[in-house]
């Protein structure tokens, strides 16, 4: 019998340990994750449609940590990733902040001993 599969992301939590989350969420650290995990999943959605729901991909990225929210928004180098063209308006503005808060947070996880949770 083979043995069942788990996936990581049972072993990585959402909240960080204090001082870690408070560090790098800020004054309201709930307000970064929310705010990470919309411009993901504007990013990945747009508004003609696609075969994940928007939902589903603020969802998705609701449950990882900071540091792994922040990375979604930035390339390999820890710069943001363009702001896709379908993304305009009140959402281009949140998702400019929301790169300029990934980038903190990037710089700042890079000097924890946050293991897969970094």
């Amino acid at each position: 019998m083979s043995p069942s599969r788990v996936t990581a992301a049972s072993y990585i939590g959402r909240v960080l340990p204090e001082p870690y989350e408070a560090v790098l969420g800020g004054p309201d650290p709930q307000a970064v994750h929310d705010l990470l995990a919309t411009v993901l999943a504007d990013f990945v959605c747009p508004p003609s449609g696609h075969s994940v729901s928007w939902q589903d991909c603020y969802d998705g990225a609701m449950i990882r940590p900071l540091p792994h929210k922040a990375g979604f928004l930035l390339d390999e180098r820890g710069n943001p990733k363009p702001v896709p063209e379908h993304v305009t308006g009140e959402a281009f503005g949140r998702a400019r902040e929301a790169q300029a808060i990934a980038v903190r947070i990037r710089r700042e996880a890079r000097n924890m001993p946050l293991g897969n949770q970094g």
